[in-house]
C-alpha cells in the first residue's frame, strides 16, 4: 500500500478547529502518517536530515495549512528554504532524485468566504492562484500537482461542517487526488475544485 504523508503547518495545531478535524479524519485512514510540523519544531529550527529521511518514505505528500495574509504560515517557508534547498540544489542526485514523481497536495483553509477571493472581491484573487508558488515549487522539484484541496469560512463551521469537512478530506486522500475528485458528503456535492464552504 502506499504512504501519504501529512505535513501540517499550522501555528498551534491544538487551538484549531478546522485544520484539527482534516487531521483527525485524515488520521482514520490507514497508512497515513501526520506530522505537526510546529509542535515538532517550536523554535523553528528544522532537522533536515530528519525530513530528507521522512520525504523519501512517502508515496505522496500533502501540505496542509491555514493561509495567512495570502501565503502559507512561515514555517512551511522555513521548510522549503531548508530542506527542498538541499535535496534539490545541493544533494540533488542522492535525494533530489530520489523524491522527483512523488505527487503533492496543498490542503489549505481559509477564514473567508469564496466570493472574496475573486476579482471583484476584497482579496481580488481566487485562493487556488494564490498557490501558485507551490505550484511552481512542486514543478521545479518534479512533483506532479494536484489542485488545492481548500475549506472557507474556516473559523465559522459548525462542528457538524467540520466533520463534513473531514469528510470530504479523507475521501479525497483515498481517491489519491485533489482539485480532481468529486466528493459526495451527505447531500453536498463538492465541486472539482474542491471548494468547500458552509452556510451559516
Amino acid at each position: 500500500m502506499s504512504k501519504t504523508l501529512i505535513l501540517v503547518f499550522h501555528p498551534d495545531l491544538s487551538r484549531s478547529k478546522a485544520n484539527a478535524a482534516l487531521a483527525a479524519a485524515a488520521a482514520r485512514l490507514p497508512d497515513v502518517e501526520i506530522v505537526d510540523m510546529q509542535a515538532l519544531y517550536p523554535a523553528g529550527i528544522i532537522d533536515v536530515d530528519a525530513e530528507v529521511r521522512r520525504l523519501l518514505t512517502a508515496d505522496r505528500i500533502v501540505l496542509q495549512f491555514p493561509v495567512q495574509w495570502y501565503s502559507t504560515p512561515p514555517l512551511l517557508k522555513a521548510w522549503q528554504d531548508a530542506v527542498l534547498t538541499r535535496m534539490f540544489y545541493i544533494a540533488y542526485e542522492s535525494e533530489g532524485r530520489r523524491l522527483e514523481g512523488t505527487p503533492l497536495m496543498v490542503a489549505a483553509t481559509a477564514g473567508n468566504v469564496p466570493e472574496a477571493y475573486t476579482a471583484s472581491g476584497v482579496n481580488l484573487f481566487p485562493l487556488a492562484d494564490l498557490m501558485r508558488p507551490l505550484q511552481s515549487t512542486a514543478s521545479r522539484c518534479g512533483l506532479p500537482w494536484s489542485e488545492p484541496f481548500i475549506v472557507y469560512q474556516a473559523n465559522r463551521l459548525s462542528a457538524g461542517d467540520l466533520g463534513e469537512a473531514g469528510q470530504c478530506y479523507a475521501e479525497a486522500l483515498r481517491q489519491g487526488r485533489g482539485g480532481d475528485a468529486r466528493v459526495d458528503a451527505g447531500a453536498m456535492s463538492v465541486p472539482p475544485v474542491l471548494q468547500l464552504t458552509f452556510q451559516g
